[in-house]
């Protein structure tokens, strides 16, 4: 394939992967727009909170971190 088809035609390739990836970005947990989006992994599976055994004592959860030693 002579260097004038290859090397116009290899751009014109990486134009339409990076605008394809513009408007496409599932992978970093963003929605996309209206004609490639759709719910992620998710968004259709919200965490369930931990079960909780019977008799068991429940402590409400700290958001400061119990550190050890002088510092």
């Amino acid at each position: 394939m002579p260097d004038r088809v290859f090397y116009p035609l290899s751009a014109l390739v990486i134009v339409l992967l990076i605008g394809l990836a513009s408007v496409y970005p599932q992978g970093q947990g963003a929605r996309s727009p209206k004609p490639f989006g759709h719910a992620t992994w998710a968004q259709m599976h919200p965490p369930k909170p931990p079960a909780i055994k019977p008799g068991a004592v429940v402590k409400p959860p700290s958001d400061a971190a119990n550190l050890k030693g002088p510092f």
